[in-house]
């Protein structure tokens, strides 16, 4: 698994990744193939816990490419799902306006276009099974970093202590990396999202999960939103979105851990919504979790540190209305490993700072485009905004 090179900047060094999830593991694979000292930190208590989360597709510069870099790609095509992308653009009453369920072919692999499709659990358990043995220390809540000279002393809730040279945070939204290496922080980006997931949807959900033909929908109206992913243990993922103040979810006074609460407030919000969406919040069981969502400044910048950086939306969080979160993540993975494992840097602190600059331009793109989609999607406008876009990239 080693092409360890006698001059590697990471030569006898301890590399600490906080968090286990796609950009995590991604770069501890892509390290672990240049012969370095991984180790990944990860809160969950074991790879069993479960993994909730929409499916993700995986793009061909970014994603993929990353992928194909780590020799997953074979791993990859054997549980990836075809047909997942396939789209239904709807509006509030539930009429169809764009659908790809009617094409013959969506595209293969190496095709710039395609994006296929995987779930969370088989993406992790795929990337888990191509690490050595260990790798991931699970159990492993962060709850405070320390320098010490050139290192840093880990301390975990469980009582754990690790000394690390290299630390990269790739913890998330809330991570407890980020204020070691800036005091930037993220803007609410005036959209609120909540999420939910409905087990055994051809029972629970059956009208949806009919429209759904396993694929994906987005449903527009009212600006507002309504996204809706099947998934392969036939479950589906929704994200409702609108426009709400940034204290709405404080003020709003619902318990989101009361069912009823919460379809009272849908049938008010989404007043003009057609009774088929209602299936999303009548199913029992559905845990719904609210997530304000917030965006790292576009402009973004600090000088680089000898040994500790950031990937993912610990680096550059941002709303979900481009499918760019993960591919992001993933692409940092990939230019970070290449930037530690290259003969171009005399120091860890330089090949940081050759990825930190990459990484900032990229996110100032994208996160741009994001923003743009967030606030037309949730626009009088939206549909027919989106169906203009669509119609360019199908021209």
């Amino acid at each position: 698994m080693s092409s360890k090179t006698k001059d590697m900047l990471l030569q006898n060094k301890k590399v600490a990744i906080i968090g286990g999830g796609p950009g995590g593991l991604t770069l501890a694979r892509l390290l672990q193939l240049k012969g370095a000292d991984v180790k990944v930190y990860e809160r969950d208590k074991s790879r069993e816990v479960r993994v909730q989360g929409a499916t993700l597709d995986l793009h061909f510069e970014s994603g993929l490419r990353a992928l194909e870099e780590a020799g997953l790609m074979d791993a990859f095509r054997a549980n990836y799902r075809p047909d997942a992308d396939r789209l239904r653009i709807m509006d509030e009453h539930a009429s169809i306006f764009f659908d790809e369920h009617s094409k013959t072919a969506k595209g293969d692999f190496g095709d710039e276009w395609f994006r296929p499709e995987i779930d969370r659990g088989p993406l992790r358990n795929m990337l888990l099974d191509s690490l050595l043995p260990d790798t991931v220390v699970w159990d492993s809540h962060i709850v405070s970093l320390k320098r010490h000279g050139d290192t840093w002393e880990i301390i975990f809730q469980n009582g754990n202590m690790v000394i690390a040279d290299v630390i990269i945070g790739a913890d998330g939204a809330k991570s407890k990396i980020r204020p070691f290496v800036t005091p930037i922080k993220p803007f609410y980006s005036g959209v609120t999202v909540l999420e939910g997931n409905i087990y055994d949807a051809e029972k629970n959900a059956k009208k949806i999960n009919t429209v759904l033909q396993g694929g994906k929908i987005m449903a527009l109206g009212d600006s507002k939103t309504i996204s809706v992913s099947a998934k392969g243990d036939g479950s589906l993922d929704f994200y409702a979105g609108w426009n709400a103040d940034v204290n709405w979810l404080t003020d709003s006074g619902i318990d989101f851990k009361n069912n009823k609460q919460v379809l009272e407030w849908f049938k008010k919000e989404y007043v003009n919504w057609d009774s088929i969406w209602l299936e999303l919040f009548e199913a029992e069981n559905t845990i719904f979790v609210p997530r304000p969502q917030y965006c790292m400044p576009l402009d973004q910048h600090w000088d680089a540190q000898p040994n500790i950086t950031l990937i993912g939306d610990a680096a550059h969080l941002m709303p979900p209305y481009a499918g760019e979160g993960v591919n992001m993540a993933m692409l940092d993975a990939l230019q970070l490993s290449q930037s530690l494992t290259s003969e171009n840097f005399t120091d860890i602190r330089s090949a940081i700072a050759h990825y930190e600059r990459q990484m900032f331009a990229r996110f100032a793109d994208i996160g741009r485009e994001t923003l743009d989609n967030t606030e037309f999607m949730h626009s009088p406008d939206g549909l027919k905004k989106l169906m203009v876009m669509f119609g360019q990239h199908l021209e």
